[in-house]
């Protein structure tokens, strides 16, 4: 469903670690976004009490520009990781219609897709002081790009064209995170589309945990594609396909931390799937279509995420603006319903945790809000952290890990 109208590395000598480029990132976007309003700083109490500016993190928000009520940029945000108050800070013009962002592997380059007809893939490199630079873009060589993700190599960006039904490689410049030419475009031709679709729908493009395999999520031919990523030359060779039953219409999945089971978010048919994967063949088998909690009829489910340790899993669902909580048993093989908590808005199009997880984030399409939820580590259990931050029309929530 195209919805737009609905431990790291040591650092050289003289050179911010991963943490200390993101904390300076916070605060300088801070204070650049501060000054660019014209606002007065924030109070201590407005973050908490004594929350200092350095303690904030920052936070991206991918948004359509080309839309009435959409944005004009990717948004600017930061969050206190105490409080969960989020402050706005702007935004980096010149991206068309960001609706989906990542982050390269060291955090210092921001990409995004420009979902429109003509698709592309934008490069944006983050400077601590806040005067971020789009590096270019490149062709998609499909319409409509609505994923992306950068390969844990960092050497390729991989994106998926919802429109045109394909998946695409770029090449990553290692210096600057630059793009290069596209080194592939793979077009979803079989099997045929599913019950009441006009043709293939990539939805999602990502790494499987083992790093070898390359998985996309199909929409439109209610298949999941397997792929090898040649790491030389950045092009994909197809090792297996996944059938999903017919018009279940499979739109995100996630993995769980142990690498060998992943959770699939059917939107269509409004349904969740355990599958079992295999790391050596790559092969990914469903399991049993299984209840979101949301009752009868579609409620566009949208994206899964699991805790880290692998106990809770929850899914967004854009129709009943709700999270589902999942427990996780048998070593990831088993989602077991436990409830559905009310988003506190409308349209939950992505949700995110913060790097520690302790936080979860949900971009509201609708409202124009982002919602923040406290995540109890013992029981799974979620709770509002306060009034839902204003955004225009945020459909990719991305606080870097």
């Amino acid at each position: 469903m195209n919805d737009r109208s609905s431990a790291p590395a040591p650092e050289p000598s003289g050179r911010l670690g991963r943490r200390g480029f993101l904390g300076a990132l916070a605060a300088g976007a801070t204070a650049a976004g501060l000054a660019t309003a014209g606002a007065a700083p924030a109070t201590a109490a407005e973050h908490g009490g004594h929350r200092k500016r350095d303690a904030l993190r920052p936070l991206f928000l991918g948004t359509y520009t080309s839309t009435a009520g959409g944005g004009s940029g990717i948004g600017l945000a930061a969050y206190d990781p105490e409080t969960g108050l989020i402050t706005g800070n702007g935004v980096i013009p010149g991206v068309a219609d960001p609706s989906y962002l990542t982050l390269s592997p060291d955090g210092r380059t921001l990409y995004a897709v420009d979902e429109n007809a003509d698709g592309a893939v934008t490069a944006v490199a983050l400077a601590a002081d806040g005067a971020h630079r789009v590096l270019g873009s490149r062709s998609t060589g499909g319409a409509g790009p609505c994923h992306l993700s950068v390969h844990p190599s960092g050497r390729w960006l991989l994106s998926a064209n919802y429109s045109s039904g394909s998946v695409a490689v770029h090449p990553v410049d290692p210096a600057t995170g630059a793009l290069g030419e596209r080194t592939d475009l793979v077009e979803h031709s079989a099997p045929p589309p599913g019950p009441g679709q006009d043709g293939p729908h990539a939805h999602q493009i990502v790494t499987a945990p083992d790093g070898g395999h390359v998985l996309a999520v199909d929409l439109g031919t209610d298949t999941v594609y397997t792929y090898r990523l040649d790491p030389s030359a950045g092009t994909l060779h197809q090792v297996s396909t996944a059938a999903l039953r017919p018009g279940a219409g499979p739109r995100h999945l996630t993995f769980h931390p142990g690498g060998r089971y992943a959770y699939l978010a059917n939107e269509v048919d409004n349904t969740a799937v355990v599958c079992r994967y295999d790391p050596v063949t790559g092969r990914l088998t469903p399991g049993a279509a299984q209840s979101t909690g949301t009752g009868p009829g579609t409620s566009y489910p949208a994206q899964f995420l699991v805790t880290p340790d692998g106990r809770y899993a929850y899914l967004a669902n854009r129709g009943h603006n709700s999270l589902t909580r999942y427990a996780v048993e048998d070593r990831g093989a088993r989602l077991r319903l436990l409830d559905t908590v009310p988003v506190g808005g409308d349209f939950p199009r992505h949700i995110a945790f913060s790097p520690d997880a302790r936080l979860l984030f949900a971009g509201n399409q609708r409202s124009n809000t982002v919602t923040v939820f406290r995540v109890d580590a013992g029981s799974g259990a979620l709770r509002p952290t306060g009034t839902p931050f204003a955004a225009p029309m945020p459909v990719c929530v991305l606080p870097p890990a």
